[in-house]
């Protein structure tokens, strides 16, 4: 019987400020002051928490995966000082239209297809109805309801200009919530009435 459960997290935007377009280097990196409070919530309900994060910025040459490391250890870090864990940061370097041809396969990676959702189901096993997908864009929200998670929308990052065009969504989200912490508190609510 399985019994992980997983809340897979956008990262620009919804853990993080997305203000100055591809954040190349650590200092750019700003986490929201509320993101440690809304992991360490998902956190203790027992939930993997798992980033799951475009990153075209590397096929377009702006950065590189060596960098893209450094980033991710600063949000780990940082966030491991307030006791709120993150169990893995998955990526997608890939892009159509990459300067470095390296980077133009692999497209189902990149969100909205499923790639990155089925390498986190193969290394963490866990339980799709009992998880979810919390995000600022429309691909975050059309790759967990592709994938069969229960979705939730923020209003950080592009999150209010995704609100303002969803009712031309074909695939809309299952909760609309103002931050991730209010995100984790909604999880916390649905995860109590399961019981």
């Amino acid at each position: 019987m399985i019994t992980n459960k997983a809340v897979l997290i956008d990262r620009d935007g919804t853990i993080n400020l997305d203000e100055k377009g591809y954040i190349s280097k650590p200092e750019d990196f700003n986490i929201f002051p509320f993101a440690s409070s809304a992991i360490n919530l998902l956190n203790k309900l027992g939930y993997k928490v798992l980033v799951v994060s475009n990153q075209s910025g590397i096929a377009r040459g702006y950065f590189t995966e060596q960098d893209l490391q450094l980033i991710h250890n600063k949000m780990i870090d940082e966030l491991k000082k307030d006791n709120a864990f993150i169990d893995k940061a998955y990526y997608c370097p890939y892009y159509h239209d990459a300067v470095i041809p390296e980077y133009k396969q692999n497209l189902e990676m990149r969100k909205p297809e499923l790639g990155m959702f089925y390498q986190a189901l193969k290394e963490y096993d866990f339980h799709i109805k009992s998880s979810f997908m919390i995000g600022d864009k429309q691909d975050d929200i059309i790759f967990g309801k592709n994938a069969g998670l229960t979705s939730i929308l923020v209003m950080t990052g592009k999150g209010m200009d995704a609100l303002s065009d969803l009712e031309k969504w074909k695939i809309k989200p299952d909760y609309i919530a103002e931050n991730l912490l209010v995100a984790s508190q909604l999880i916390s609510h649905l995860t109590k009435n399961k019981k």
